[in-house]
């Protein structure tokens, strides 16, 4: 429901020309395929890019950051950021997406999210901030200001969709220890983190259920 709706706020269809800006490994770029949309990606970490290639090895793809997009002015007609513009310096990202896009193009930002209003969920948020140090979040909301002071873009607007995933003990372990500062700790420290991860999850049986919520923002291009 989140991808149907960003595909139809940034009116994303044929012949559109829309820009996947941190693709990473192309999880947002094989939703957009179907459009038949011309999508380009860029992805400023190698080893993302070697997996993109391998999965999507006929989407152009581009080495490039959000401060410094490879692409003319006024080529794309939309752009889309997922899971990534917390991780940007806001204004100059904005200004570069508003230099790539055309007059009247439209922005959308997305992030899934797990929802603190369940305990678990909560929980979940609290084991992880015990081992962020410092890592950039969504949750923080910074990256919403780049958006309240810019003159370049309408104000944000937002839906949101509620889903849950479910795994199972397994699973939730190596999803946890998968987050790139988990899996950079010391060995000593990620055992640490797995007994106490299995902890929270004791009492809950064979199947863990997570719930989340994809937040989708959009805005449009001014001048």
């Amino acid at each position: 429901m989140a991808v149907e709706q960003l595909i139809r706020e940034l009116r994303i269809g044929s012949g559109s020309c829309v820009l996947d800006l941190a693709a990473g490994t192309g999880k947002l770029t094989r939703m957009l395929t179907p459009t038949g949309a011309s999508i380009v990606a860029v992805e400023p970490v190698e080893g993302m890019r070697r997996e993109f290639r391998r999965q999507l090895p006929d989407v152009p793809l581009l080495a490039g950051t959000a401060e410094a997009i490879p692409l003319k002015a006024a080529s794309m007609d939309a752009a889309a950021v997922a899971q990534a513009f917390h991780w940007f310096h806001g204004p100059a990202a904005l200004a570069e997406l508003h230099r790539v896009l055309r007059p009247g193009g439209r922005l959308a930002v997305v992030w899934n999210v797990r929802d603190e209003s369940h305990e678990l969920a909560r929980a979940m948020t609290e084991f992880f901030d015990c081992y962020r140090r410092g890592v950039p979040q969504h949750r923080d909301r910074l990256w919403q200001r780049a958006f309240d002071e810019t003159d370049l873009f309408t104000p944000l607007q937002t839906a949101s969709f509620p889903h849950e995933q479910r795994l199972d003990v397994q699973g939730l372990r190596d999803r946890a220890m998968s987050v790139s500062f988990m899996a950079t700790l010391p060995q000593e420290e990620q055992e640490r983190a797995r007994e106490e991860l299995l902890a929270l999850v004791a009492d809950r049986g064979d199947e863990i259920v997570l719930p989340y919520r994809t937040d989708l923002h959009w805005c449009q291009r001014l001048g």
